[in-house]
């Protein structure tokens, strides 16, 4: 999807991950296998490393090409006011795929191949985002779908290996301080590794063989996932001692309300595996500050892991479900109370991974905020530590083609080198669906940033790009 000039799927197929004995169908372009992309030739994938130097621009459109600045149009057509973006939603399972790839897919979805999703990976770097969240955008929380949960592990392993190594490699080459670069991440959904999710992760306590055997399918998917992680981990290590943070680190994303608590018990489950003291932070959680009960669930974790002898990593969010919470008793009452949760939460982690360094039991921290004031926060806690372990340990991220602006301000005034995208890819039928959560659950935010003043910005670059 984005930046895809010139690539075409590797392999064809379609089918592939799911049980096609079922009648859950896919649209016919789903994402290339990645054991296609390791055979390739290396010359095709190979970067020669040159140090990375970031032309100065005046906004974040600048540095785009006038094909995505077009895409940027689109969105900015179509969040000109609530009723039209109502509209747009209304409409939007009825757009065919390729009408919607065509006009703003390239902005919110890093492909739908490996190859592409390694140019999307190019363009971010260009524009001083030196890695990304990956995330293979197929899931199923309903349990409608019989996907093939094999090959969803067999890709999202393959992805770290021939997408996030090469990257972060990549970058590498081209900075001065290794500990600038930040790692690369890949997320676990929880209800794409395993049957009927979301029944089992309600019935995570419940004691039927049945359900034990199938929360322990769940985390040996994850920890299948992590295995490579680590492995990666140890290999870059003797490649380059001087790193004090990891080159890469499984993420588990958030669920429901519902569903979370058996989220919270599966990445305690690969925390206390893979988070050992004084090591690498090798999984992190995800904790939604947007429910009441999130920072003392962070308290809650950190207590837990002293008991237990292990480390916990965080990727604080404000919460992608806010919008379909049926219990909205769970959610803090005003907007100003999630902000001052969040705050909290950075404030809190920081000043254990600054107070312990590499011992910290907090030791791991993606700050995923669209919020300037929030990532500012952290930027500025951060400029009165002089530890690389402290400083390499905290990222900030945003999701793709959202709050550019923001992520813009973090690079080119405040010199902020650890940042991330969080980058969707897959087949087009899973990434329409995940396009059509983001305009949901982040109306808001796409509105508050978009619109006709973006419309009108974009027409001014034009302008001066054709007349000088």
């Amino acid at each position: 999807m984005m930046l895809k000039r010139g690539f075409k799927p590797l392999v064809n197929v379609s089918k592939r991950y799911i049980n096609t004995s079922q009648s859950y169908k896919t649209a016919s372009s789903t994402p290339a296998s990645l054991s296609s992309l390791s055979q390739t030739s290396q010359s095709e994938n190979t970067i020669i490393p040159n140090k990375q130097t970031l032309t100065p621009q005046s906004t974040y459109l600048d540095s785009l090409s006038n094909k995505m600045l077009f895409s940027y149009a689109s969105i900015g057509l179509c969040t000109l006011n609530k009723p039209i973006l109502n509209m747009v939603i209304k409409l939007f399972p009825l757009i065919p795929t390729k009408v919607l790839d065509f006009f703003i897919g390239k902005i919110y979805v890093g492909g739908s191949t490996p190859a592409q999703v390694i140019k999307t990976g190019e363009a971010l770097s260009s524009r001083g985002i030196n890695n990304m969240m990956l995330s293979l955008t197929i899931e199923d929380s309903e349990g409608t779908k019989n996907i093939d949960i094999n090959y969803i592990v067999k890709e999202t392993i393959a992805s770290i290996e021939n997408i996030l190594k090469p990257q972060i490699l990549r970058v590498i080459a081209q900075q001065d301080n290794i500990n600038e670069v930040p790692p690369g991440y890949i997320v676990i959904k929880p209800s794409a590794l395993v049957a009927n999710p979301a029944q089992v992760l309600l019935n995570y306590q419940n004691e039927d063989p049945n359900w034990v055997k199938q929360f322990d399918q769940l985390v040996s998917n994850c920890e299948k996932v992590t295995e490579e992680v680590v492995r990666l981990n140890q290999e870059l290590s003797k490649q380059f001692p001087s790193r004090a943070s990891p080159f890469f680190v499984t993420v588990i994303d958030a669920e429901k309300y519902d569903l979370q608590h058996g989220v919270y018990e599966l990445q305690r489950r690969l925390f206390s595996k893979f988070n050992k003291p004084n090591g690498f932070v090798n999984v992190v959680g995800t904790i939604q500050m947007y429910l009441k009960h999130s920072f003392q669930q962070i308290k809650l974790e950190e207590k837990l892991a002293k008991a237990g002898n292990y480390r916990v990593g965080l990727k604080l969010v404000r919460g992608a479900y806010i919008h379909s919470e049926s219990d909205r008793s769970v959610i803090h009452d005003t907007k100003a109370d999630t902000d001052t949760s969040y705050d909290l939460g950075i404030q809190y982690v920081l000043q254990d991974l600054e107070k312990f360094k590499e011992s910290a039991t907090l030791g791991h921290l993606v700050v995923a905020s669209h919020n300037a004031k929030s990532s500012k926060l952290a930027c500025d806690i951060l400029s009165n530590s002089k530890d690389d372990t402290v400083k390499s340990n905290v990222v900030l991220g945003q999701l793709l083609g959202m709050c550019d602006d923001v992520t813009f301000d973090l690079i080119q005034n405040h010199k902020v080198k650890n940042i991330i995208k969080y980058v969707p890819w897959g087949p087009p039928v899973e990434t329409k669906d995940y396009l059509l959560r983001r305009l949901q659950e982040n109306g808001d935010a796409v509105r508050s940033d978009n619109g006709w003043p973006l419309v009108k910005n974009v027409l001014s670059i034009y302008k001066k790009r054709i007349f000088g």
